[in-house]
């Protein structure tokens, strides 16, 4: 089998978002949504939805589209689909833009589970058939007591878990944008003692303010707070480039702090980190590596005896899930959720979502084969965007 060609389609769909800078809900906005292919002479074709900053809920840019269809396309036609190990290497080694390099990755795997029929984590030697899942808020979502209502009515729903994404360059209570100010530790430290008093002591609970912290001092503060309160991780507190800063944070702390979310190196940025004691659980997704990368670190970290949480929601990253055991990959992050923004709506180019809830709090791994799109093609084509 050889690859013949690549291409992307680019076309109009709508989802419910969160206005994050004002705090409100954006019902049915329009975006821009992206099917990248990769096709063979044997008529197997593999496909990826998305490739963004938000994984498969945003389509590529015009900038990434061209160089997939340019350098990257001129490098794997005539080569074996299969030899996915080989053309993941080509990727790094020709600095190919991380995300870009991610979307060929995902592509290959899927067509890899459409030739053999098979689901992509079980091609990979499946470790679960369910994976546990957690709801992850949009930030901004409200005051304290919004994060507390809307944490108890997750715990109602189902969810295992839930984490805060707190208040980011925005104040709770003008409810206006502070583009000088990323972080609101006041109000942060208020929201996580409510949403543990609304859910329990039971409730598993985590916190990301995405790097929203600029001082040592403030990452500790809050720390100390989630401590208390019996928060399960602390992600990415501070900016991920002061590596040092995790050092000494790690070493301050004892509740497992949960980095790099965002840095980019993929794999080999992790294991930096893990070697550097700079965190205790690790993080990566399908965008920072594509499937061979999420993998490779979940393996590393496994060697270690760490934790390597996937991050995002998304087909690629729930069938890693679905490969790695729950000692090392426990949870499935399930969002961006905020009250007003229905995140289970169906996309219309597909016939169904891949992470529907279950009432025990579990979601159900795709059977169909590859990464288990059914696609919509007839919404799809009717909607193109044109050069």
């Amino acid at each position: 089998m050889k690859i013949t060609d690549i291409k992307v389609v680019s076309f109009r769909t709508h989802a419910d978002r969160w206005d994050i800078g004002h705090g409100v809900p954006l019902p049915r906005t329009e975006l821009m949504q992206t099917v990248a292919s990769v096709e063979t002479d044997e008529g197997v074709t593999g496909y990826y939805f998305g490739g963004g900053s938000h994984g498969d809920q945003e389509g590529l840019n015009v900038v990434d589209q061209a160089l997939l269809l340019g350098q990257v396309r001129s490098l794997v036609i005539g080569q074996d689909p299969l030899d996915r190990e080989m053309i993941w290497k080509w990727m790094w080694v020709g600095n190919i833009t991380e995300n870009v390099a991610s979307v060929v990755d995902l592509m290959l795997w899927d067509l890899a589970g459409r030739a053999a029929n098979l689901p992509v984590y079980k091609l990979m030697g499946g470790a679960r058939d369910r994976v546990k899942a957690y709801a992850s808020t949009y930030p901004n979502i409200g005051p304290p007591e919004v994060y507390a209502e809307h944490a108890l009515a997750c715990k109602r729903e189902g969810y295992l878990a839930y984490k805060i994404h707190p208040h980011y360059f925005w104040d709770p209570k003008t409810r206006q944008p502070t583009p000088g100010r990323p972080s609101n530790i006041a109000a942060d430290i208020r929201t996580c003692h409510l949403v543990r008093e609304a859910v329990g002591p039971d409730m598993v609970l985590m916190f990301d303010p995405w790097g929203t912290y600029h001082t040592l001092e403030e990452a500790i503060k809050v720390g100390r707070e989630l401590e208390k309160l019996d928060y399960y991780w602390y992600e990415h507190p501070m900016p991920e480039y002061r590596v040092e800063s995790y050092v000494r944070l790690a070493r301050e702390l004892s509740i497992p702090i949960l980095s790099p979310e965002i840095a980019g190196g993929g794999v080999f940025t992790r294991a930096e980190w893990i070697l550097r004691g700079a965190s205790d659980m690790s993080r990566i997704d399908v965008v920072r590596g594509g499937i061979t990368g999420a993998r490779k670190t979940a393996i590393v970290c496994e060697a270690y005896g760490l934790r390597c949480e996937i991050h995002m929601a998304g087909w690629g990253n729930l069938q890693v899930c679905g490969a790695t055991s729950e000692d090392t990959s426990e949870y499935y992050e399930k969002g961006l959720l905020a009250i007003g923004v229905d995140y289970d709506a169906p996309h219309p180019y597909l016939r169904q979502i891949c992470d529907r809830l279950d009432p025990d709090g579990t979601i159900a791994m795709p059977t169909a084969p590859g990464l288990g799109y059914e696609i919509v093609w007839d919404y799809i084509n009717d909607n193109v965007i044109t050069p």
